[in-house]
């Protein structure tokens, strides 16, 4: 009897033990799926190729995004900026490089973490069925804005380039001014497709996706301002490793067909 217990004491510590070590991966699989959530917010010249890419991204990754969206810049209440400095947290931000920057510079993102993705010109919207205005060159472009009726700008990279730096440049500001329109918190092009506004600028990744109106083209190339759209991870990320993951995979020459299909040049594979 004696040499009955003897044996079966060690047995139980061995099953004693052996349910402690199942039960820790099973709290530890509870953590990993919690950890496994990622919040990316991204601007609006990178959201069509992040669509895309985003159902493929969750299955190679075992992510699950979380995904909102807002402008680089211009400080409509739901921008990325302003965003960040009312204390909303994300483990990933896409964005304009230059916009980047300056949070960087506030302290809002993790040092050297930045990936540039993609690269984008500025092109014109028209409403779907008008007629596409020459603007080919310089003399047609300066023509078809002095013949427009109405214009509409982004309130973000490329508007604060065309009403900022390239029309006041070309001395036409002046004459455009009155008859134009910043655009916060939604596409121009949408409300080219309302018939709001008679052409539109915006980048061309943003005007493809959108019903209702066509690309008509880009900017003549000696007035084009090359936007460089960068992710980050955010000082207050918390998946960071994630973050990473989610970076390097958007980054890789793999996804450069996506990327160049949404209006987009990849600058992986360059």
């Amino acid at each position: 009897m004696n040499r009955a217990r003897r044996f079966c004491r060690p047995r139980w510590r061995w099953l004693a033990l052996a349910a402690t070590l199942l039960a820790g991966p099973v709290w530890g699989g509870e953590a990993a799926a919690e950890h496994a959530e990622l919040r990316v917010v991204t601007s609006g010249g990178f959201a069509a190729a992040h669509d895309a890419l985003r159902g493929r991204a969750e299955a190679a990754l075992g992510l699950k995004l979380h995904t909102e969206y807002g402008s680089s810049s211009g400080g409509a209440p739901d921008s990325i900026p302003m965003r960040l400095a009312r204390g909303e947290r994300f483990d990933c931000i896409i964005l304009s490089r230059p916009a980047l920057e300056r949070l960087g510079e506030a302290g809002y993102i993790t040092a050297g973490s930045r990936t540039d993705l993609a690269r984008s010109r500025i092109g014109m919207a028209v409403k779907q069925g008008a007629a596409a205005p020459d603007i080919g060159s310089v003399a047609a472009f300066l023509r078809t804005l002095s013949e427009a009726r109405s214009i509409g700008y982004s309130a973000s990279a490329s508007g604060a380039y065309l009403a900022t730096v390239l029309f006041p440049r070309l001395g036409i500001w002046a004459q455009l001014e009155p008859k134009s329109r910043r655009i916060l918190s939604e596409r121009v092009a949408a409300v080219v497709a309302r018939g709001e506004v008679e052409l539109g600028f915006q980048q061309i990744s943003e005007i493809l996706p959108v019903a209702g109106a066509t690309y008509a083209g880009p900017i003549p190339e000696s007035l084009q301002k090359i936007t460089t759209f960068s992710a980050a991870i955010p000082a207050a990320a918390a998946n960071r490793e994630g973050a990473r993951r989610f970076i390097d995979y958007l980054a890789s020459p793999r996804r450069a067909a996506p990327i160049a299909a949404s209006g987009l040049m990849p600058v992986a594979g360059r």
